[in-house]
């Protein structure tokens, strides 16, 4: 498969790393010659990454199959991972659908109406395809689907991702979806009872990981996720879905302070 990814930022340069690794030529597409070249560096760093553990044989052979500049006119599946604004994602996702007739559009938006972002756009080949950051570990790949787009296009981004070891669930498009939507819900709330002084963030975290078993801790998934990121979603949320979404102070005052999270060394946990 022709594969295009848009953005080779954490998620973007993630998934270019999942498609090359299954045997898929992947175009990066990027706003300039200075942000291609960084996300073909992080590829590379995260191929060799995987080499290195034993999860890829050849990084040199895998890393052969990536290209960027022009996108390819028989492109079967083109990616978006680009910030989280709408007009952003049409412009980006508009471009490819000219340059790339016959390929699905799919949106790696985490909370975006999929709906609105398909306005304008050839809607039957346009879909949200949300992945989970570390995309190359993370099993989990969420199929967004609306009215107006094309049942065959859906099984066939199930095909790929299923044939890529991901496992897929299939949503329709309402604010959230299903993983951020019920991922905010735990993860606000958290926030607030730390606010509240009701347990520590690490007792938080325990109580969830041994009582619930979850992998992470809603705060600490938090500082993976990034708190800048999460705040957004919350705003979206509470926007779309009422008040019970509203982010608590203690979360815009840490990305007030620049406390985003692992990439700055310090969220609700010191990295």
């Amino acid at each position: 498969m022709k594969a295009v990814v848009i953005g080779g930022g954490t998620m973007g340069a993630g998934i270019v790393h999942l498609l090359l690794a299954h045997g898929h030529e992947v175009t990066l597409a990027e706003a300039d010659a200075e942000r291609a070249e960084q996300g073909r560096r992080a590829v590379r760093q995260s191929l060799d990454k995987a080499q290195a553990k034993g999860k890829l044989a050849d990084a040199d052979a895998v890393f052969a199959n990536l290209a960027t500049g022009a996108l390819p006119a028989d492109a079967e599946l083109v990616v978006e991972a680009v910030p989280e604004n709408v007009p952003l994602k049409q412009k980006v996702l508009g471009d490819a659908a000219q340059r790339c007739p016959d390929a699905v559009l799919a949106s790696n938006t985490s909370s975006l109406s999929i709906s609105e972002i398909a306005a304008g756009l050839p809607g039957e080949r346009v879909l949200g395809m949300h992945f989970f950051n570390p995309v190359p570990v993370q099993q989990l790949v969420e199929v967004v689907h609306h009215d107006g787009v094309d049942p065959a296009n859906v099984a066939k981004v199930r095909g790929w991702a299923e044939e890529m070891g991901k496992t897929v669930i299939e949503v329709r498009d309402s604010p959230g979806f299903a993983t951020s939507r019920l991922g905010v819900a735990v993860g606000v709330e958290a926030i607030r009872m730390l606010e509240e002084g009701v347990a520590t963030a690490a007792d938080i975290d325990t109580g969830m990981k041994l009582g619930y078993r979850w992998p992470m801790g809603p705060l600490e998934l938090t500082d993976l996720v990034g708190l800048d990121v999460r705040l957004a979603i919350a705003e979206h949320l509470a926007e779309q879905l009422g008040p019970r979404f509203e982010p608590p102070a203690l979360l815009r005052e840490k990305v007030a302070r620049g406390e985003l999270g692992r990439k700055t060394g310090q969220g609700f946990f010191t990295w």
